[in-house]
Formats: structure tokens, C-alpha cells, sequence
């Protein structure tokens, strides 16, 4: 079986975060590529974006470049309507039948991944991947992980990584601010951010 990674996120903008933590994934568990998957706005955020989907995924080719294991994936953004994880990986799966996937989230995430849409279809179709970070109570996160595996039969593997301290909002309202994001983006990330004159004026509700 071919194993592929899924990094899914609005990716606005991607970060040097997104990339360590996918590339930690890559290595540990020894997967064959990162597909790293732009979503639409979240079903429960209706208000227009600052940034165009164009511009999220011109942002994400930029980033990720210059690693032959990293790819773009658009097929969220490709389909119609609303789309949700489930539906994504019921999908992926179907169509690739020598394919294990391997869904990578934060530890925050997985605290919470019982309230996502139909989240028995999500844990039947892949494995989850969880960042282990140094902020994150590790006793409550195996808890929870126990938790899933017993309601949902989850197949779910931790993965060590240390914590940086990085987040698109603080991106964003830094680059508001006209404070410096380097070592936060990749150079060419930011190149593009100032070309296109991107998070410049931010509304206060959409923060």
C-alpha cells in the first residue's frame, strides 16, 4: 500500500508551522508524499475572504516548491457546494484503492475531532495523525485518542514534534501592522504577500 499524507487547512497564508509539522509526519512515519490540501472557507464562516482561493493556493505552490514529497492537492477547492473531511476522504479512498491515508491535525484538533460532520467516516477511512507538542497536556491527548478508538474504532498514531509558535491570524495581523513575518513564511511566500499587497487592511470582524 502506498501511504499518503493529508495536510488539510485554509492555508491563509501557509507557514513555516504547516511545513515543519508535515515534514516531521513525512519522516516518522515514512510516507511516500505530503498532499497538501487547501479547503474552502469553513462551513461555519460565511463571510468573504481577504484573500482569493487563487491567491491561497498560488501561496501553497510557492511554499512547497522545492520539496519533491510535498504536492498540491485542489480537490477540495474543485468540488461543488460545501465539503467536508469525510466526504473527502470517502472520496480518496474509492478512487484509490492502493492507497493508505494518513490524516495529519494538531493536537488541538483532535481534542475535538468527535464534533466534526459524520466523524465515524472520517476514522473508517484513514489514519489519524496527531502532532504531540510540548504545550498540549500529552495525558489528556492519549486520553482522548483511547477515547476515539473505543467509540469509533479509530486507528489513531502520535507523532513527536517540538512547538513553534506560529499562526496565520498572528500572520496576518502582523502583516496588518506592517511588522515583519520572516522566519514565519517562506521568502518567496512573502514576496508574494507584499507584490499583491495582501492582509493589508484586515476587517475587524474577520480577525
Amino acid at each position: 500500500m502506498k501511504k499518503v499524507g493529508i495536510m488539510g487547512g485554509t492555508f491563509n497564508p501557509i507557514h513555516f508551522g504547516h511545513l515543519f509539522l508535515a515534514e516531521n509526519a513525512y519522516e516518522q512515519l515514512g510516507l511516500d508524499k505530503i498532499l497538501f490540501m487547501p479547503s474552502k472557507n469553513p462551513p461555519h464562516k460565511q463571510k468573504p475572504e481577504e484573500v482569493t482561493q487563487k491567491q491561497r493556493v498560488d501561496m501553497l505552490q510557492l511554499a512547497i516548491q522545492d520539496n519533491p514529497h510535498f504536492e498540491l492537492s485542489t480537490l477540495e477547492l474543485d468540488r461543488e457546494g460545501m465539503t467536508y473531511t469525510a466526504d473527502t476522504l470517502t472520496l480518496l479512498t474509492s478512487q484509490n484503492l492502493d492507497t493508505q491515508y494518513y490524516f495529519i491535525v494538531g493536537a488541538d484538533s483532535l481534542l475535538y475531532m468527535q464534533d466534526w460532520k459524520d466523524p465515524q467516516r472520517i476514522f473508517d477511512h484513514c489514519i489519524v495523525v496527531a502532532a504531540c507538542r510540548d504545550q498540549v497536556d500529552k495525558k489528556q491527548l492519549y486520553q482522548q485518542a483511547e477515547l476515539l478508538e473505543k467509540t469509533f474504532h479509530a486507528n489513531i498514531t502520535m507523532i513527536e514534534m517540538p512547538v513553534i509558535q506560529i499562526a496565520s491570524r498572528v500572520i496576518r495581523e502582523r502583516l496588518e501592522k506592517k511588522q515583519s513575518v520572516r522566519y514565519h513564511i517562506p521568502d518567496a511566500v512573502n514576496e508574494y504577500i507584499m507584490k499583491n499587497g495582501l492582509y493589508q487592511s484586515i476587517p475587524e470582524d474577520n480577525k
